[in-house]
């Protein structure tokens, strides 16, 4: 009887075990990771996301958990460690995912319209700093060392004009660079540029601290922009069963389809709309690497 009981235990344990271990992706023990780029404040992420991840479980019938790391290069090494299975990224962290990874660009968003945007370099009205040239030897702020708009196109443009800068140092977001620059703790930065609306009002970087700064735009000026670069792609782990990731792509478009989704996505990253999209739409950026001799690892060493 002992041996039996035994038994039975044993059998119990096994299967719990294997239950355990085998959770199919999206119970509500293995949920889907999906990963945002922290390119605003996490808190505004988290209380914006919400209702997205809600909205995706609604429609999808699956599980779903987010996270938001500290950097752009923690979302591209989330795919390597198993962490991320979907994750909103930038373009060259992208990039990065893919080479490394084998991640798949499945969706591009769309901001005011478009499906591409460009970087720029910014300083104070008053700083006496009104052309590229002017930046020798200035302090400087960029994002992240994976950043299109933040580092590596407007680091280009230091670069073809022969540009020395002083000290540079890496604010992680956009907003970061924005205020660094508005109290004077650096020169000059590099962030996101859209353009204005039909009524002037600015859409770029500056706009993400004006509730804090009313005056940024009379305050911090344009010194430059960057050439076009493809807007961030919806990023999904390589081996990920297709028809889960059909799904989420469906939900993704229908949830900001609507009113309500549209405006928690234009509260998180200023997006306004999706598309469909495929890895060789990134070809172009691939080109702009190669031309420049961009060294990936060399970006990121010099982010850390």
């Amino acid at each position: 009887m002992l041996k039996l009981t035994f038994l039975f235990l044993l059998i119990g344990l096994t299967v719990f075990g294997c239950s355990k271990k085998d959770q199919q992706l999206g119970s509500i023990d293995n949920p889907i990771k999906m990963y945002f780029t922290p390119s605003v404040d996490s808190e505004t992420i988290t209380n914006n996301s919400e209702k997205f991840l809600k909205y995706l479980e609604e429609k999808t019938g699956l599980y779903f958990k987010s996270g938001i790391p500290t950097s752009y290069i923690a979302v591209v090494e989330a795919f390597g460690s198993s962490k991320a299975d979907v994750a909103v990224m930038n373009s060259f962290g992208y990039i990065l995912a893919n080479q490394k990874y084998g991640a798949q660009a499945k969706l591009t968003v769309v901001r005011y319209g478009k499906k591409s945007y460009q970087g720029q370099i910014i300083a104070r009205v008053d700083s006496g700093i009104n052309t590229i040239k002017d930046l020798a030897g200035k302090n400087f702020a960029f994002t992240d060392a994976s950043s299109t708009s933040g580092f590596m196109f407007p680091k280009k443009i230091l670069k073809d004009n022969g540009i020395e800068l002083g000290n540079t140092v890496f604010a992680v977001k956009h907003d970061n660079v924005v205020t660094m620059v508005y109290q004077k703790q650096v020169d000059a930065g590099a962030t996101f540029y859209s353009e204005p609306s039909e009524t002037g009002e600015i859409r770029d970087a500056r706009a993400r601290v004006k509730a804090q700064f009313p005056d940024v735009a009379e305050k911090v000026k344009i010194i430059a922009t960057t050439d076009p670069i493809l807007n961030d792609p919806f990023v999904f782990r390589k081996d990920l069963d297709s028809a889960i990731t059909q799904k989420i792509i469906d939900a993704i478009q229908s949830f900001i389809a609507t009113e309500e989704g549209k405006a928690i996505f234009t509260n998180i990253y200023s997006v306004d709309g999706v598309e469909l999209a495929s890895d060789s739409d990134y070809d172009g950026l691939r080109e702009m690497i190669k031309t420049n001799a961009v060294d990936p690892a060399e970006l990121l060493n010099e982010g850390k």
